[in-house]
């Protein structure tokens, strides 16, 4: 390998402690309480895979397999790792004159440790964790414990960056528990005891990414019957969430959008359809959406929104599709606003601009992007963190942001 030359960028260990005391509380999100409780036995076996999903529902599974959901998790590829491995843009620089380089060789991927030319350790890309929507981030296999590797793909700057919370130097033993897997993962078993201070997992029984089953429950029985009832036209041993209540279909949600949960049972305890309280303690300290980050939480800063207090049905679904992928589609999210806000109920905008334009984009006028506190890292080169932009769930007027957005249709017509 070329020897990489570099200027180191300035000390950052100031503004590294302070990172790590304002991340402390999002990665209390993927902490272990002492578990309690009886375990509800739900087992790999249960499982059977969204692909076989496919033969009845395969509409419905063609769209469910571009969604975000779906590729929260998965094997890595040159296909699913969305950073460069091209030489000079694949490498992340330490004050301390070492540096990660990310390699792709025969083998598999890597994340290498060098000082100058020296190799320090390396370890394998195992599992790729993030759709890219926002960035990636990567864990990898010692034995039977899962652990992060130190570099993270940012694609806001479209540049790998040093993952979150981590320090100014190589780091490549940050533990992943089953609470991390359970919002990046349908299912994996823990093959270590309770009172085991590190989760050992059975590799072999992972699935990959937020399927079918993780919002449907597991199907094995399901499909099992179905397949020697074919004729049956009834849906037997599954769970549709469609038919949920408005808080069972909250809870599904929150498990993973609700914000700082500890948990009271074992991971990939919770189905869909229970309550989420009997799985896990809330955090009720949260007392206004101020004190929310906006990664994380939304059903908590949905919950603060005059949307959400004056409509006693509304949900995550009533927005959101979860079988289809619905990145950057502002029309359809502002056809969903349009159900209660127009002329006919007397709560239309009335901003002065063309119609259509009101119709097209309630969004950026009403749930901005805004800077997380949590998710901040830094980019090569910079002493300064860059914070994710990620749009609110606070829904409400943003008189700053409208006189933005006005400004761009200004600018757009010149």
């Amino acid at each position: 390998m070329k020897k990489i030359v570099f200027i180191p960028v300035k000390s950052r260990t100031i503004t590294i402690s302070a990172l790590i005391v304002c991340t402390v509380s999002f990665f209390t999100m993927c902490m272990d309480k002492r578990e309690a409780g009886t375990e509800k036995k739900i087992e790999y076996k249960d499982f059977v895979g969204s692909e076989s999903c496919k033969s009845c529902h395969k509409n419905i599974y063609d769209t469910h397999i571009n969604t975000a959901h779906y590729h929260t998790s998965e094997l890595p590829t040159e296909k699913s790792i969305k950073g460069n491995f091209e030489p000079g843009s694949n490498f992340f620089p330490y004050d301390n004159g070492s540096y990660t380089a990310i390699e792709k060789t025969d083998s598999g991927f890597f994340q290498v440790e060098y000082f100058g030319i020296k190799e320090r350790q390396r370890h394998p890309f195992d599992i790729v964790t993030g759709s890219g929507t926002k960035g990636q981030t990567y864990l990898w296999w010692d034995t039977n414990k899962l652990f992060q590797l130190p570099i993270t793909y940012f694609t806001q700057a479209h540049q790998w960056c040093n993952s979150p919370g981590f320090p100014e130097r190589a780091v490549f033993k940050r533990i992943i528990t089953s609470r991390c897997l359970e919002c990046h993962a349908t299912f994996i078993s823990k093959i270590s005891p309770p009172e085991a201070p590190r989760e050992d997992f059975d590799k072999k029984t992972i699935i990959y990414g937020v399927d079918c089953e993780r919002c449907h429950g597991p199907a094995a029985q399901h499909v099992n019957y179905q397949t020697q009832h074919p004729k049956d036209s009834t849906a037997k041993f599954i769970i549709n969430p469609a038919k949920f209540a408005r808080q069972q279909s909250l809870d599904l949600c929150a498990l993973c959008h609700g914000g700082s949960l500890q948990k009271t049972k074992p991971s990939f305890s919770f189905v869909a359809g229970d309550k989420l309280s009997d799985f896990f303690t809330w955090d009720t300290t949260v007392q206004s959406a101020a004190n929310i980050d906006v990664h994380g939480n939304q059903l908590g800063l949905l919950k603060f929104s005059q949307c959400f207090i004056q409509n006693n049905s509304l949900t995550c679904t009533s927005c959101h599709n979860p079988h289809q992928n619905q990145k950057n589609e502002l029309t359809v999210f502002s056809q969903k606003c349009m159900g209660c806000h127009n002329k006919e109920h007397n709560n239309f905008c009335t901003v002065k601009v063309d119609e259509k334009i009101l119709q097209n984009n309630c969004i950026d006028c009403h749930m901005p992007k805004q800077a997380s506190t949590a998710i901040a890292v830094f980019l090569p080169g910079q002493s300064v963190l860059t914070p994710s932009l990620i749009r609110t769930h606070l829904i409400k007027k943003y008189p700053e942001e409208t006189a933005k957005y006005l400004s761009s249709l200004k600018h757009a017509e010149k």
